[in-house]
């Protein structure tokens, strides 16, 4: 087993009198922080996407445009500060810094689930970044089978209001809650479930998954049930079943279990066979803007990061800002070496249209 890396004692402080949740949601973000909760024998098949290189790019660095719209708000880049965490102070702290950073570069953020809000109002708190992030395009979170576990709209839209977030996801992890002690494990009708309250909220919603991938037959189930987006979360990057079981067990008891899942490339492919018209997040093991532009080429609308910007948050605004710029950075170059003047020409050059299938699949 490979030891897990220590967070510093200043990144998170004793709490006093801290309850279960937060000693749950400390555990979640050490052992997200362990190589071990990352994929072992499956990658995010991003690596196999060619990606052009030309020596007279014709185009100037700094012209490069990266500004893109999702969900009716304005980007600087293509990117979302994927969810992550939330309901202890030191995921406040966290998130503090993410939305802090967020703010600064001009791009979204989602954030972690908040059932523990809506069931603990002392944990509010850790999840209200607006003082941070005025500006920002925030996306709220809820998990999928806790809608046929009594909430509904009301839930659903306390989760925005709340925080004052312009979106909503919900987020759909079956194998890792069949891996969880006590997880929740009885699916059936949640797509129905779904179908009938997605239309009946007055803001956008997305479906995500957590990092095994949504699968083709999940994107057409779906298909018409209004989502404003989907968040495919395909497998290479973090396995939260490899999460759950490190952090009830101390290892990982069921390796090829929790490396199932639809590789992140494979999943944007699909999305986007099976819902032309639905805008699409790539995340699940995205870590530099190559990844970041082998996804958008694939037909994605924006990306997605979790995992990399987790010890950075841990430490401040300014690291988490930091990864942030490099990672853009990276993507920018990478448009520049393919000749691309912006995000609108690398789609054309994709054979992507607004919302439409990638050429050749």
């Amino acid at each position: 087993m490979t030891d897990a890396p220590a967070i510093p004692p200043q990144a998170i402080p004793p709490q006093a009198g801290a309850g279960g949740i937060e000693q749950r949601k400390l555990r979640h973000i050490e052992a997200c922080l362990r190589p071990d909760s990352q994929y072992a024998a499956r990658d995010t098949g991003l690596r196999e996407v060619p990606w052009p290189y030309r020596a007279l790019p014709e185009r100037d660095l700094k012209g490069v445009d990266l500004r893109a719209d999702f969900l009716g708000r304005a980007l600087s880049a293509p990117v979302l500060i994927g969810a992550m965490t939330g309901g202890a102070d030191a995921a406040g702290r966290i998130n503090r810094n993410l939305a802090t950073a967020a703010q600064r570069l001009g791009i979204g953020m989602m954030l972690g689930s908040q059932r523990v809000m809506l069931e603990r109002p002392a944990a509010r708190a850790s999840f209200l970044v607006r003082e941070w992030a005025p500006d920002i395009l925030l996306v709220g979170n809820l998990g999928g089978a806790q809608f046929l576990l009594g909430y509904d709209a009301t839930h659903a839209t306390r989760a925005v209001q709340e925080v004052g977030a312009d979106a909503l996801a919900i987020h759909v992890n079956p194998l890792q809650e069949a891996l969880q002690a006590g997880g929740d494990t009885n699916w059936a009708g949640l797509t129905d479930r779904l179908a009938a309250l997605v239309p009946t909220l007055p803001f956008p919603v997305i479906l995500k998954e957590v990092g095994h991938g949504l699968d083709r037959r999940t994107v057409q189930a779906v298909a018409g049930a209004g989502f404003a987006a989907l968040d495919v979360a395909g497998a290479g990057g973090t396995s939260w079943a490899r999460v759950e079981q490190l952090v009830h067990h101390g290892q990982v008891r069921t390796p090829d279990l929790c490396d199932l899942g639809i590789p992140t490339a494979q999943a944007i492919r699909d999305a986007r066979l099976a819902a032309p018209g639905t805008p699409l997040i790539a995340s699940g093991g995205i870590r530099t803007g190559l990844d970041a532009a082998r996804a958008l080429s694939l037909g994605a609308q924006v990306v997605a990061v979790a995992r990399p910007l987790l010890e950075p948050a841990l430490d401040s605004a300014d690291a988490a800002e930091d990864w942030l710029r490099q990672f853009i950075h990276e993507l920018r170059v990478a448009l520049f070496v393919g000749g691309y003047a912006g995000l609108d020409d690398l789609r054309a050059g994709a054979g992507l249209s607004a919302g439409g299938p990638a050429n050749g699949g």
